[in-house]
C-alpha cells in the first residue's frame, strides 16, 4: 500500500454520546507505531481526556490490522544515523497515558497485533477482538525482546502464557489472548460491535466522577513505580536493537527470508 499524503493524520478522533473514538490510520505500514503516529496519538488521547464532554475512549485501527508494533524502516534509519523526532513521545509515554488516564479506555481490535501493538491491548482496560484475529509477541524472531511491553503485559496475562509466547514468538489465537488475560472478550467477528457497545453503555450509564473513582483502584496509582521500570526497559530495548541480530532480523525481515539463526 502507498504511503500517506504527509498531509494526512495518522490517527483520527470522533465522538459519539461521550465515546470518543481513536483511530489509528497508516494502514501502508499496518499502523506501525512510527514517531509521527505516536505524536498523533498522544495529542488525541490528551484531548480526549481533557473533554468534558467524553466518558471513555475507544481505541482501534483502520484496515486488517490493529497494529504491527515498532515501525522497524524508521528504528533502521535512526540507528543508520538519521536523527529522531526529539518532541516524538516513546512507547513508554503511551502506554503510560493510556494507563493513567483518568477515564476507561477500550481496545477495540480490528484485526492482527503484534509487538508493540500488544503493549495497547494490554495497556488498555477493556480489550475486545473478533476470534480469528492473530497475536504475537514476535521480537525474539526479529532479534529483540519485547522489552517496553512487558510492563503493561505483565499486568494482564498469567505467567504461564506470558512465558511461552514472549520465548517462542509463536502466533496464538484469541481464544488463547482471552484465556491468558491479554484480551477481556473473544466475540464472532459479526458480534463484535454489540459485544463492544454493551461494555460502551455500562460506561456510559456510571457516574462519570465515580468511573475515574474506580479506574484509579485498579492500579493508576503506580504510576511512579512503572515510570521507573519504563526507564530501565528502554534502555533494554535500546541495547538489543542495536545488536547484530537485530540487524539481521530487520533485513530478512523486509527481505522477506528466514534470519541466518533458523535451524
Amino acid at each position: 500500500m502507498a504511503e500517506p499524503d504527509s498531509g494526512r493524520p495518522l490517527v483520527r478522533r470522533d465522538s459519539d454520546r461521550g465515546i470518543a473514538t481513536i483511530t489509528l490510520d497508516s494502514e501502508h505500514n499496518r499502523n506501525a507505531l512510527s514517531a509521527r503516529l505516536r505524536t498523533e496519538l498522544a495529542a488525541e488521547l490528551a484531548a480526549a481526556m481533557a473533554d468534558d464532554g467524553v466518558r471513555a475512549v475507544v481505541l482501534t485501527g483502520a484496515g486488517r490490522v490493529f497494529c504491527a508494533g515498532a515501525d522497524l524502516k524508521e528504528v533502521g534509519e535512526q540507528l543508520a544515523g538519521k536523527e529522531p523526532d526529539p518532541a516524538a513521545p516513546g512507547m513508554a509515554e503511551i502506554f503510560s497515558a493510556i494507563m493513567e488516564a483518568p477515564k476507561p479506555v477500550v481496545a477495540r481490535l480490528n484485526g492482527t497485533a503484534r509487538a508493540g501493538g500488544l503493549g495497547l491491548v494490554a495497556a488498555a482496560d477493556i480489550a475486545i477482538a473478533p476470534e480469528e484475529t492473530e497475536f504475537a509477541f514476535s521480537e525474539v524472531r526479529i532479534g529483540v525482546v519485547p522489552a517496553m511491553i512487558s510492563i503493561p503485559v505483565s499486568v494482564r496475562m498469567t505467567d504461564r502464557a506470558m512465558t511461552r509466547y514472549f520465548l517462542t514468538g509463536e502466533v496464538f489465537g484469541a481464544r488463547e489472548a482471552a484465556a491468558s488475560g491479554l484480551l477481556t472478550e473473544a466475540v464472532p467477528a459479526g458480534e463484535l460491535d454489540a459485544a463492544t457497545d454493551a461494555v460502551l453503555d455500562g460506561l456510559r450509564a456510571a457516574a462519570p466522577g465515580a468511573l475515574t473513582g474506580a479506574k484509579a483502584l485498579l492500579g493508576a496509582d503506580g504510576a511512579e513505580e512503572r515510570g521507573k521500570a519504563f526507564a530501565r526497559m528502554a534502555e533494554l530495548s535500546a541495547r538489543y536493537f542495536a545488536s547484530e541480530e537485530a540487524a539481521e532480523g530487520r533485513a530478512a525481515f523486509f527481505e522477506k527470508r528466514k534470519p541466518k539463526w533458523v535451524l
